[in-house]
C-alpha cells in the first residue's frame, strides 16, 4: 500500500487526486470558505499573530489552499503562511505564496488541515483464518489475495484487542489495524504549537465496525477492485475513535461555521430572481456537503494547542 500510494509511481506521486475522487475541498467553494471563516476565528483567539500559519496535509493540488486564501479579507490573508504538505512535485499553477513540502512542519501557529488523508495512510490489514486465528492479509501487485502463515506483531494484536476486536467473528472477518494512522494523527497534531489540528474524514466507531473491512480504490470517478499498482487511489475508512481526538459530524461543525442547506424561501424568487438562483445555489451545495448519507456524515478530528 506504500509503495501503491507514495512510491516513485504510485498513485499520489503522478496522478491528480481531483481526477479520481471528489472529496470536501473539490466539491464546493463553500468548505473552502467555511475552513477561512475556522482560521479567522482562530486567528482572534491566537491574538492576530503577525505569522498565521494555514497548513494542509495531503494537499492534493492545492485546491483547498487556493480557496481558503481567496475567501479571506486581505488584512488576514497578508499575514497567512500557507503551505502544502504532499509527495507529490509542486503544482506548476500554485501561487509562489503557497510553500510546498513534503514534510511536516513543526511549530505551526494556526491551523493544520487534512482532508480525507488519514485514509490513505498505508496500514496492514487481517482476515481470521479457518481457525479464526487473525493473519495478514497479503496482496501482489496483481490484486490476487493471500494469507500469511505468521502471527500478528505484538503491537499489532494489542491494537486489534483494544480497537477492533474479532471475538466471535467467522472466518474471512478482517480488520485494518490502524496503529500507523493513530501515529500519522499524533505527529501531525505534534506540529501545532498553538491552535488546531484538523483532520476531516470518513470512518467508524467501536460497536459500528465492518465486519469485512473497508479497502477498495477509485479511479476517474469509479470504485475499482483495490489492486495495489499504482494506478488507482487505495482506502480505507478510519477507526476514528482509536485516534485520541474529539470528533463532530461535518454536518454540524459547517453548520456552527456558516453552511446551511436550507433552501431559500420562494418568495425572493419574486422580489429578487437572480438573487434566488444565486441563493438556491449556494443551499443545494451547502446541502451536498452536509448531507449525512454523503460528505455530511464524515467527522471532523480536532486537536487543540
Amino acid at each position: 500500500m506504500e509503495a501503491a500510494l507514495y512510491g516513485p509511481e504510485g498513485f499520489f506521486v503522478r496522478s491528480r487526486p481531483a481526477d479520481h475522487f471528489r472529496t470536501s475541498a473539490h466539491a464546493s467553494p463553500l468548505f473552502a470558505g467555511a475552513i477561512a471563516t475556522l482560521l479567522r476565528r482562530l486567528d482572534g483567539a491566537l491574538n492576530n499573530p503577525a505569522r498565521l500559519d494555514l497548513v494542509d496535509v495531503g494537499a492534493g493540488r492545492g485546491e483547498l489552499l487556493t480557496g481558503v486564501l481567496a475567501a479571506l479579507p486581505a488584512q488576514v490573508r497578508e499575514r497567512v503562511r500557507a503551505v502544502g504538505v504532499e509527495k507529490a512535485p509542486r503544482p506548476d499553477e500554485l501561487p509562489s505564496t503557497i510553500g510546498w513540502t513534503s514534510a511536516l512542519p513543526s511549530g505551526v501557529a494556526g491551523l493544520l488541515v487534512a482532508t480525507e488523508w488519514l485514509d490513505n495512510i498505508p496500514v496492514d490489514i487481517v482476515e481470521l483464518d479457518a481457525h479464526f486465528r487473525p493473519r495478514y492479509v497479503e496482496i501482489s501487485a496483481d490484486g490476487t489475495e493471500a494469507l500469511g502463515d505468521e502471527p500478528l506483531r505484538d503491537a499489532d494484536a494489542a491494537w486489534l484487542e483494544r480497537w477492533w476486536p474479532l471475538d466471535n467473528a467467522p472466518p474471512g472477518a478482517r480488520a485494518e489495524i490502524g496503529a500507523p494512522r493513530d501515529e500519522a494523527w499524533a505527529d501531525a497534531a505534534a506540529a501545532v504549537e498553538r491552535g488546531l489540528a484538523l483532520a476531516v474524514d470518513y470512518g467508524h466507531f467501536a460497536g459500528a465496525r465492518p465486519r469485512f473491512g473497508t479497502l477498495t480504490g477509485f479511479r476517474a470517478g469509479r470504485e475499482v477492485p483495490p489492486v495495489p499498482d499504482g494506478s488507482c487511489d487505495l482506502t480505507v475508512s478510519v477507526a476514528l475513535d482509536s485516534l485520541g481526538s474529539p470528533t463532530l459530524p461535518q454536518r454540524d461543525a459547517l453548520r456552527l461555521l456558516g453552511v446551511d442547506g436550507t433552501r431559500p424561501p420562494l418568495s425572493l424568487a419574486s422580489s429578487d430572481p437572480a438573487g434566488y438562483v444565486r441563493a438556491l445555489s449556494r443551499s443545494s451545495a451547502a446541502a451536498e456537503l452536509t448531507d449525512p448519507e454523503g460528505l455530511g456524515g464524515h467527522h471532523w478530528v480536532m486537536h487543540w494547542v
